[in-house]
């Protein structure tokens, strides 16, 4: 008989998380999942668990939060998180203390969606949030971390991101000629970022693993 399992998903009302957690809903690979969040969202579904938490306080609801598959899609931008400081809360701090209550229930697998550049030794401020989010996310108590990269996400958000929108405008006629070298620089659909995400898991792989984004299209089409 095929395991019952429990996929816990943040940032579900984000671009990929929205299309994450329809993913997840609509996969026989889980029989419930979890979605925690600081709202509740407007969406009912007989799998579905919604968790509102004080990620302030994550450690709380630790009881509520065990899965066998934990999917972080949680991330902001300095413009709309007001500061640095706020930003690296959610992009760094959430993330890892997700990681860590987690992992500290029984998780087996934490997938999270990261950053084309992330590096912890940057002089960037962004890249080196991202990859010092990374780099502390791979603990020990965890069989498996996979990591995505994606380059410029494609979708519509319910927030204006104006840089993101313009960017998005100039490189996606462009994408055609991003070939070799440049591949991995193309812009991706979030729902391809999403199936990647999910396609991963099913793998059932030891280990940390980096996915840049060229490797996110074809793992997504694999779905």
């Amino acid at each position: 008989m095929q395991k019952v399992r429990t996929a816990l998903i943040a940032g579900a009302s984000g671009l990929v998380g929205g299309h994450c957690l329809r993913q997840l809903l609509q996969s026989d690979r889980y029989s419930q999942v979890i979605s925690v969040g600081r709202h509740e969202m407007p969406l009912i579904h007989p799998k579905l668990e919604q968790l509102i938490a004080d990620f302030d306080d994550l450690k709380s609801y630790a009881t509520d939060m065990v899965a066998d598959d934990v999917y972080c899609c949680l991330g902001t931008t300095i413009k709309k998180a007001g500061s640095k400081q706020a930003f690296y809360k959610v992009d760094h701090t959430y993330v890892v203390q997700l990681a860590q209550v987690t992992a500290g229930k029984g998780a087996a697998q934490f997938l999270v969606v990261s950053a084309m550049g992330a590096d912890a030794g940057s002089m960037i401020f962004y890249n080196k949030v991202k990859g010092e989010m990374e780099r502390d996310v791979q603990l020990p108590e965890l069989e498996t971390v996979h990591i995505f990269r994606p380059s410029l996400l494609l979708g519509e958000r319910e927030e204006v991101r104006s840089g993101e929108e313009i960017a998005s405008k100039v490189m996606e006629p462009l994408s055609k000629l991003m070939v070799g070298p440049l591949k991995k620089y193309k812009p991706i659909a979030a729902e391809t970022v999403a199936k990647a995400m999910l396609y991963a898991a099913t793998l059932n792989q030891h280990g940390v693993h980096i996915h840049p984004s060229d490797a996110i299209a074809t793992m997504g089409a694999k779905l």
